[in-house]
């Protein structure tokens, strides 16, 4: 099973993603960075998610600024607290008092070419990870992101959240030659979520489904207000289908430019998709080498049916008797 360290700025879509991977996966930590909210709101959110849901991992707190630029949040849509809609429980333990770019080089070196990384927020704690060990690019074995987009932002006109927030970082990621697959705005727009899987959550009556139709039912409201939409978008498990519902998500090998110079551009995951041979990447297309496998379709409503039926689980089994 795949060891997998969950990078995030909670932010609802990275709390649904924990709960999906922490069912399907070998979670063996949280790290935290800004992004969706502060360093602070968003390891008192992770921590407040593992005492939700039971689960009993390591929280550990990272960068909170960027590596150049200002910081951004993006309390309009996650509130200020990065999870308005619903009271978590308080967290029943400390962060692991390693810095989050530790832990992740501990756990590289502990277990080279099994650890995968699933940043599901700004970069800033990859990079400064792989700069700080320079050998972390060889002991990975993948890392799968959900940022960017192959066609518009959701920021600027071309630059979506997490790579605008910082695009240095991404930039030192996507340089680093460690395997990744991007899951962009162009297909995570494509899994929506609506008021018939909320009714699915609070219908279970346990501690899980009723915060998270709470939580949901706020992200949508926001989503609506601010953007116009029916569903919201669930960004962050869609990074995560590579690993648990490959058959949900398909990639295609491209090389990805994060632009740094352009005012009007900054942030932008400008992807290659075009489709040359070999022969043409040496001489037509020098710079054509990939260096991400891009999300370029997905089943929308199955993914998002997955994600809710493993959110369902957990009050499923709460709900069983003790021996069952």
């Amino acid at each position: 099973m795949t060891r997998l360290i969950i990078d995030c700025d909670p932010g609802h879509d990275d709390a649904m993603a924990i709960l999906y991977a922490a069912r399907h996966l070998n979670l063996i930590a949280l790290t935290t960075v800004f992004g969706n909210t502060s360093l602070q709101n968003a390891t008192r959110n992770a921590l407040a998610i593992c005492a939700l849901a039971g689960l009993d991992v390591p929280v550990a707190a990272g960068m909170s600024e960027p590596l150049v630029a200002a910081r951004s949040t993006a309390a309009d849509i996650h509130g200020h607290s990065g999870l308005d809609g619903a009271t978590l429980p308080e967290p029943t333990r400390a962060p692991d008092p390693r810095h989050a770019v530790q832990l992740i080089i501990d756990e590289a070196r502990a277990h080279p070419g099994e650890l995968t990384l699933a940043p599901i927020g700004p970069l800033t704690n990859i990079a400064v990870a792989l700069k700080t060990e320079p050998r972390l690019a060889h002991w990975l074995k993948g890392i799968t992101w959900m940022g960017g987009s192959t066609t518009v932002g959701n920021i600027t006109a071309m630059a979506e959240f997490n790579a605008y927030c910082d695009p240095e970082a991404a930039a030192v990621v996507f340089a680093s030659g460690v395997p990744i697959h991007m899951a962009g705005l162009n297909v995570t727009r494509q899994a929506g979520i609506g008021p018939e899987h909320l009714a699915q959550l609070a219908a279970t009556g346990g501690p899980v489904g009723r915060c998270f139709a709470g939580l949901l039912g706020f992200y949508l409201a926001r989503t609506r207000e601010i953007f116009g939409l029916t569903h919201a978008s669930m960004h962050d498990p869609c990074a995560l289908l590579p690993l648990i519902r490959p058959d949900l998500i398909t990639h295609q090998p491209a090389p990805v430019h994060i632009e740094l110079a352009s005012a009007q551009l900054r942030g932008m995951t400008a992807c290659d998709l075009r489709r040359v041979n070999a022969e043409s990447a040496r001489t037509v297309h020098p710079n054509a080498r990939a260096n991400a496998q891009v999300a370029v379709a997905i089943d929308g409503p199955a993914a998002v049916d997955h994600v809710i039926r493993t959110l369902l689980g957990y009050d499923e089994r709460a709900a069983q008797p003790a021996g069952c």
